[in-house]
């Protein structure tokens, strides 16, 4: 039987376009689930692939630890009205004459400010002479001040106020309402009374961590947990730092979810549920949900404790499996705990790889009816010349 040109063309450029596409690499998104096990230590591969069940979340339910150490916790409020060196006060005096010793006509009070407490512990005011002030509070200067100064003015009235200085301060930096250099005074001796001092802290109070450093010793906290917890609620030494920043955990979604990025905590602990839900969730038209991956490095003493064994060296590649079908599948998801660094991805359904050999199979059809028609169109201009 003798094949139509027509015919004979279209079927050429099918057998070319089904050829095309079954030897040529669809477009998608990552490896799918079949390359991901072949990866697995089982197929001489280097990662260990573990399908996660309630034994699997208990041990990997790891989350920072973060606290002040006994020593933080242990140091007693000190008593900072005490004054000491290296502080530095800040004086108004009142006169109740006209022409004072400091005042001038215009002005019944003199400000003083800065007035710095040298190594020996003493400050100088004017007509006051030198006075001890370092080991004694504000109130005993002021009534030495006063004392001293009585006898060459009348009814003296002496503020003494204690102000940022190199004394007994601290440093607040961050993300706080107002950085700065602030003294430690009596309603502000402990961390919390301290951050309200410096204008609170500027960012979620979720994800915000407060690290004090005192001389070559550090700590650090969520600030959440200095009000739940009255112990971190330290009190403060002179010399001390304080910083308030962003936490900076943060893990990589990719695959067949609503956003491909890297993506910041936005509390302490995060669930894959969570997880999936920040990056929009799994797309409907070529999600699948039995392919949830999260790839990991995971230590030692963990990856012992999930595979029940004991003779691994160092950190192990770790991929965790979730099958969002099972019955149980989303408590599962949502028990198991996130960390930083982890790579959670959703690979594309058979469906979804189908659709598109479809899709490129249907485009090259196009290309069948261009082929289709140029040869007709060949064949009615050879048929008209023959005629002719």
């Amino acid at each position: 039987m003798t094949m139509h040109p027509k015919q004979w063309a279209r079927s050429v450029a099918l057998l070319l376009a089904v050829s095309m596409v079954a030897s040529c690499g669809l477009p998608r998104s990552g490896p799918n689930k079949r390359e991901i096990f072949a990866g697995s230590v089982q197929q001489q591969g280097d990662a260990f692939i573990v399908s996660v069940n309630d034994r699997v979340t208990r041990a990997t339910g790891v989350v920072p630890s973060l606290g002040f150490a006994e020593s933080f916790k242990n140091a007693g409020v000190i008593g900072s009205d005490v004054i000491r060196p290296g502080d530095t006060l800040g004086l108004t005096i009142w006169e109740n004459v006209d022409d004072g010793l400091l005042a001038s006509e215009t002005a019944s009070s003199t400000i003083l400010e800065e007035v710095q407490v040298d190594g020996a512990g003493f400050i100088f005011v004017p007509y006051a002479g030198r006075i001890k002030a370092a080991g004694n509070t504000t109130e005993t200067v002021r009534r030495v001040i006063t004392r001293k100064l009585e006898e060459q003015t009348p009814d003296p009235q002496v503020e003494v106020r204690r102000e940022a200085g190199d004394g007994s301060t601290v440093s607040v930096i961050g993300s706080v309402g107002g950085q700065g250099i602030y003294a430690i005074e009596r309603p502000t001796r402990t961390l919390s009374a301290m951050l309200a001092r410096a204008g609170g802290v500027t960012i979620q109070p979720e994800i915000a961590q407060i690290t004090v450093t005192r001389g070559n010793h550090k700590g650090t906290i969520w600030f959440q947990d200095l009000y739940g917890h009255p112990g971190m609620d330290i009190a403060l030494r002179g010399g001390d730092k304080i910083l308030v920043e962003e936490d900076t955990r943060a893990f990589v979604a990719l695959g067949a979810t609503g956003a491909q990025s890297r993506v910041p905590f936005e509390s302490q602990t995060i669930s894959a549920v969570e997880a999936i839900a920040q990056v929009g969730g799994l797309l409907a038209t070529a999600a699948d949900p039995t392919g949830v991956f999260v790839f990991r490095n995971e230590p030692e003493e963990i990856a012992e404790n999930v595979l029940g064994r004991d003779d691994l060296q160092g950190t192990q590649r770790m991929v965790y499996v979730l099958d969002l079908t099972e019955p149980n599948g989303l408590f599962l998801a949502r028990d198991f705990v996130i960390r930083d660094d982890d790579l959670l991805y959703v690979t594309e359904a058979p469906f979804s790889q189908w659709n598109k050999t479809i899709a490129a199979v249907t485009g090259s059809l196009s290309a069948v009816s261009t082929v289709t028609s140029t040869v007709d169109s060949i064949n009615t201009l050879s048929g008209s010349s023959s005629g002719g």
